[in-house]
Parts: structure tokens; C-alpha cells; sequence
């Protein structure tokens, strides 16, 4: 009984962990966000884990994405201008550049 108990708090406990990155990354293909970027691989825009690992270790790494998912951006990335999102409010923002700065 006592291991029918610990198989289902630790069920519960990996649901409740994942729950958010799947909800984030469902936020970001309900955003057209997936259209132009992928978690792991480059698309049009760089891969999450890229932009990850560029701004890693700066404290206001999800203020500056934050600001570029609304009001777009060009050159960090190549040629390739990032569009403003209008359809994204600015605290789905912050929550997609937290859940970008996540990815590792």
C-alpha cells in the first residue's frame, strides 16, 4: 500500500512540474510563436535554447525578451527582422520570455 502511495505522489509530483512548460509551450504555438522558432532546432528565428543560452546569467535577460516579443526586434539574430506581436499582452510575454529562458 505504501508504494502504491509513493507511485502516486510522485505521478502527481511529475504532472505537476510539467504542467507549466506544457502549458508555456502551448501559449507559444497559441501565439504563432512555433511558426518562427522550435525549442531545440533553428527555424526562422533562433531555437529556445539558443536565445537561452545567449542571454543565460543576465538578470534581466526576461525584461529584454519581454520587450521583443511585443515590439519585435532585428539584427541579433541575422537578417531576419522579429515582428512585433500584438496579439501577445505583456504578461504573456514576460510568461513566454520565462518559460524561453527555461530551456536548456
Amino acid at each position: 500500500m505504501k508504494r502504491l502511495l509513493l507511485l502516486i505522489a510522485t505521478l502527481a509530483a511529475g504532472v505537476a512540474v510539467s504542467t507549466p512548460a506544457l502549458a508555456d509551450l502551448q501559449l507559444a504555438t497559441a501565439k504563432n510563436c512555433m511558426a518562427c522558432h522550435a525549442v531545440a532546432t533553428k527555424l526562422v528565428g533562433p531555437s529556445y535554447k539558443d536565445v537561452a543560452a545567449k542571454y543565460a546569467g543576465q538578470k534581466d535577460a526576461v525584461d529584454k525578451l519581454s520587450v521583443k516579443i511585443l515590439k519585435g526586434g532585428s539584427g541579433v539574430w541575422g537578417p531576419v527582422p522579429m515582428p512585433a506581436n500584438a496579439q501577445v499582452s505583456a504578461e504573456e510575454a514576460t510568461k513566454l520570455a520565462a518559460w524561453v529562458m527555461a530551456q536548456k
